[in-house]
């Protein structure tokens, strides 16, 4: 993945400074984790005290042409965070999709307009991947973001279950 600027957003404030999304670096880790913890769920299962575990994560997903794990960067400084995993797949003919992950914009930057730029950043990646659709989840409890992600055009088509191990 190369580094590039999200395309301009034509409802977007002619006064936005320039936004860059790129692939994340091992330096962007503290970063990063500080924004997963930066709310009630968050708070309750990220550890940025210790970046241990986060660094260890980091280098598998480096490693996976599959993972793609970007920050964006506004002003010389990181305001958001996004991964992007491709799947590749037998149903629909082989199609691959692309599941969207941990969307966070750094709390004094939230309400901007950054969210919307990373979700229509992976949108476009996920087609230049090739992939058929792109799905995403949600905790339950984020009512704010499911209007969000239904303003952008995503619709709550499954119901999901998870095993904690």
């Amino acid at each position: 993945m190369t580094s590039h600027s999200a395309p301009a957003d034509a409802s977007a404030s002619p006064a936005l400074p320039e936004l860059t999304i790129r692939r994340a670096t091992a330096d962007d880790i503290p970063e990063i984790v500080g924004m997963l913890a930066d709310d009630p769920l968050g708070a309750q299962r990220e550890t940025p005290g210790d970046l241990t575990p986060y660094r260890t994560a980091f280098a598998r997903l480096d490693g996976d042409p599959h993972q793609h794990l970007v920050v964006a960067v506004q002003q010389g400084r990181t305001v958001g965070t996004l991964h992007l995993t491709v799947i590749p797949g037998l149903s629909r003919r082989g199609a691959a999709r692309a599941l969207i992950e941990a969307v966070r914009i750094h709390a004094d930057a939230r309400g901007t307009g950054l969210g919307t730029r990373l979700i229509e950043w992976a949108i476009a990646e996920s087609r230049r991947q090739d992939c058929v659709l792109v799905q995403l989840t949600s905790d339950a409890t984020r009512v704010d973001a499911h209007r969000f992600y239904e303003r952008l055009g995503f619709e709550a088509s499954h119901l999901g279950f998870k095993m904690a191990l």
